[in-house]
């Protein structure tokens, strides 16, 4: 990524900015310096998930630039939970930039779970790599002359259409799983 570590780190242990990457993501209530409360709506065919939740800044260890996320959420409406852990670490690159090593592990319950464990673990990649792609491009923005890209300007909630449209998404993840499964693989973890 082409940023310094310093603007990389500072990214990633601001809930406020981080919330404006995640689809279908709003930030309601800062709690204290560490802890954040805030919601995600997931839209599935007709099928809308909004999880409400905290995250919390469980480990920040500024001179080895490594953050751990923990955040659990409820569906508002029904049973369904999820618990998400981010552990990520930034290391410079040569010449300049900054790379971002994560890795996640995300636990839900209820009604997602008809998906299956293979196309959740692949939805959930894919969700990932749109996040990334969405923090780097609101770094990347950042550096001096950069035009910042519609709606990467200032950090904050996103609009309310701006709900995880996840059919798309499934689709893919179905079609990388079955390709997995067909090669003997048996489809990817569902670890990120």
């Amino acid at each position: 990524m082409k940023a310094p570590i310093e603007r990389v780190w500072d990214h990633l242990v601001d809930p406020r900015r981080v919330v404006a990457c995640v689809p279908g993501g709003e930030l309601d209530e800062v709690v204290d310096e560490r802890t954040f409360l805030g919601k995600v709506r997931i839209g599935i065919g007709p099928l809308t998930l909004d999880y409400r939740g905290r995250v919390r800044l469980e480990g920040v260890d500024a001179p080895g630039r490594r953050v751990t996320i923990v955040g659990e959420a409820r569906e508002r409406a029904g049973t369904d939970s999820a618990r998400l852990t981010l552990e990520s670490w930034i290391t410079p690159l040569a010449g300049g930039g900054a790379q971002v090593v994560a890795r996640t592990r995300v636990d839900v319950a209820g009604r997602v779970l008809e998906l299956g464990r293979g196309v959740l673990g692949q939805l959930g990649h894919l969700v990932f790599q749109d996040f990334a792609s969405r923090v780097r491009a609101a770094l990347e923005a950042q550096a001096p002359g950069a035009v910042p890209p519609p709606g990467a300007a200032e950090p904050g909630p996103p609009p309310r259409e701006d709900v995880l449209r996840a059919i798309p998404l499934v689709l893919r993840a179905l079609g990388a799983w079955l390709a997995g499964a067909l090669r003997g693989g048996g489809g990817p973890s569902a670890e990120g």
